[in-house]
């Protein structure tokens, strides 16, 4: 399992960086937006990556686990996976670990976003929509880029908030590694690893969908 792992990240990892630095051209157009504005735009791009998330994690257990019997996953199993690996990484990658990055850069209007308590109505029922898809249609290959990219803006949208209109290479920098730590390992974590912890040993041997 750990090989299978840190195989992933490494097989991850160039497609983040390009997310990454798709992050930071977006950054030197839109840093400029008012924060008001930002954090709309926020919450518009983190339930659409929490969607994606628990499609994602949700069709890779149905995969593994359900696929190879022919057998319908139990749907109140398959919720509690897809939510907590959905809403758990996607607030660790989007709000946690971006804030960690202002907090450190001492950023003006830096501050600790956690969508599925501040936009509960909104973030949490996407985590269930995207159950729900992956209950019908356990497909992981397109979802996931589309997550990684969601999960990338989402990040910068929530530091554009806190940036208060002014950047310099060395916020870009920085910013750059956190845009990318903060996708890398919780978006794989999310998509990959943690579903497969509920399968059996054997069960992940088969190529993905």
């Amino acid at each position: 399992m750990l090989k299978n792992i840190l195989k992933e990240l490494r097989n991850h990892a160039p497609f983040t960086v390009l997310g990454a630095l798709s992050g930071i051209v977006i950054m030197l157009i839109f840093y400029r937006t008012p924060s008001p504005t930002a954090l709309t735009i926020f919450y518009t791009l983190h339930p659409l990556h929490v969607v994606l998330s628990a499609l994602v994690t949700a069709a890779m257990y149905n995969h593994y686990k359900c696929g190879k019997l022919k057998i319908k996953c139990n749907l109140f199993t398959l919720l509690i996976i897809g939510y907590v690996g959905s809403i758990g990484i996607a607030t660790l990658s989007d709000s946690i670990i971006p804030y960690l990055g202002e907090a450190m850069l001492n950023l003006p209007n830096r501050g600790l976003h956690l969508g599925f308590i501040e936009k509960w109505w909104l973030v949490n029922p996407a985590a269930f929509l995207g159950v729900a898809i992956a209950y019908f249609w356990p497909r992981t290959k397109f979802p996931h880029a589309g997550h990684v990219l969601l999960s990338t803006w989402a990040s910068l949208f929530h530091i554009i908030v806190a940036l208060g209109g002014t950047i310099n290479w060395f916020l870009s920098l920085v910013i750059f590694v956190f845009l990318f730590l903060a996708v890398w390992v919780p978006c794989c974590v999310s998509d990959i690893v943690f579903p497969l912890l509920f399968v059996g040993e054997h069960d992940h041997e088969a190529e993905c969908c």
